[in-house]
């Protein structure tokens, strides 16, 4: 038998809510399986997201393609047994329109999922019509009114394609535009993705009232002006996934070069074998 969930979905839920506080951003790691999640939550971090880019590419398939929906509901269903609470990727829905979309957050919900993140880019050079987007984010609160709906907003991440350069000002009131249409469609927070401008931030967070959500910096400064800025999530994205991958091939090349296990920058603070067999504790029941 599945050992309960600790605490209740529903205690998960309201926790993960809580920890959107504007000016005061908790870091949002994102992982691509459930070793990688367990880390995480071993790790301390008080939610774990999943990253749809580790998720497609570790099992051979395209990003942002809709194809990967069984694979992300099966990690789902194992990360549902960690402490922390756990916010799903879920691409564009995986299809199926507003009754997929609402099937999804139903299922996703039933397994104890605290939230979701649900993008309004389409075949990685378009964006959704903002109505079909506030559609599928209605379907989704119908379905499961406590899921964290977090509506990606891909302005800024496709704006080389949809944005003439320096169309700043316009590129932000579209963004503005969506981030108060979904908001009106139920929507509890907004992810911009590829927004540096903390100014843009700043707007944002004032004139739209949800949550703001955007990627950790690359700049220098780390996440204080984040903070200044009003934003309340900063998520790693697909960071870890390809931090790891370089770890590992720089590992493998220590190795081959004459430096060994232990050798070399990529080999520090690797985890022992049975450090990682005991991360299978968190979820060793995930499949009941």
């Amino acid at each position: 038998m599945p050992t309960p969930l600790t605490p209740p979905p529903h205690e998960r839920a309201e926790a993960f809510r809580s920890l959107h506080r504007p000016g005061r951003p908790f870091v949002l790691p994102n992982a691509w399986d459930l070793a990688s999640a367990a880390a995480l939550a071993q790790a301390g971090f008080p939610a774990i997201g999943t990253t749809s880019l580790g998720v497609a590419s570790a099992a051979g398939r395209p990003d942002a393609s809709g194809c990967t929906r069984s694979e992300t509901l099966a990690l789902a269903q194992g990360m549902a047994r960690l402490d922390a609470p756990v916010t799903v990727d879920v691409e564009s829905g995986f299809g199926g329109g507003e009754s997929g979309a609402a099937g999804l957050a139903a299922h996703l919900a039933s397994l104890g999922i605290a939230g979701v993140n649900i993008e309004d880019g389409r075949g990685g050079a378009a964006l959704a019509p903002a109505d079909e987007q506030c559609a599928l984010i209605r379907a989704m609160k119908g379905a499961a009114p406590a899921l964290f709906v977090n509506a990606r907003i891909d302005t800024y991440w496709l704006s080389r394609h949809l944005f003439r350069p320096g169309s700043g000002a316009e590129r932000a009131s579209a963004t503005l535009e969506r981030a108060r249409a979904y908001r009106d469609a139920g929507a509890d927070g907004v992810f911009v993705p590829g927004l540096e401008d903390t100014a843009v931030m700043a707007d944002l967070a004032e004139r739209v009232g949800l949550p703001l959500n955007v990627l950790a910096p690359r700049s220098p400064g780390g996440i204080a002006p984040l903070a200044q800025a009003g934003v309340a999530r900063v998520s790693t994205g697909s960071l870890l996934f390809r931090a790891a991958l370089h770890s590992a091939v720089r590992t493998a090349v220590d190795t081959a070069g004459g430096r060994g296990a232990d050798g070399g920058q990529a080999a520090s603070g690797i985890p022992g074998y049975d450090d990682v067999e005991s991360l299978a504790t968190l979820y060793r029941d995930a499949d009941g």
